[in-house]
């Protein structure tokens, strides 16, 4: 566990070795001697998109009152509907769906 006299641990940027900052201001690597710029992470962290980004999503958007749906029905589509009768030769009872053989039968 650091003790809190070490202050932060900090990585140089030249030699990437890790070394403890002793709460110094400024911060020096210890290994180069140079001085450590520290980033503080207030900028956002969202990419911005340029001009000629925004003019091209805005050429891709689709206005809905302007959409159409294409719904003729005219169109007859088979469905297949001798696949959804029932047949009564398929019937399965309860006690044959849960009869499970024990882990000694096989």
């Amino acid at each position: 566990m650091p003790k809190e006299e070490w202050g932060v641990k900090r990585i140089c940027p030249t030699t990437g070795k890790r070394f403890y900052d002793l709460n110094a201001n400024p911060i020096i690597s210890p290994y180069t001697g140079e001085v450590v710029n520290v980033e503080t992470g207030k900028g956002t962290r969202t990419m911005v998109a340029d001009k000629a980004d925004k003019a091209a999503m805005a050429d891709d958007l689709v206005d809905d009152a302007d959409a159409v749906l294409d719904d003729d029905d005219d169109t007859d589509v088979d469905l297949g509907d001798d696949v959804l009768d029932d047949d009564e030769d398929d019937d399965v009872s309860l006690d044959e769906i849960a009869d499970v053989a024990a882990p000694d039968d096989e």
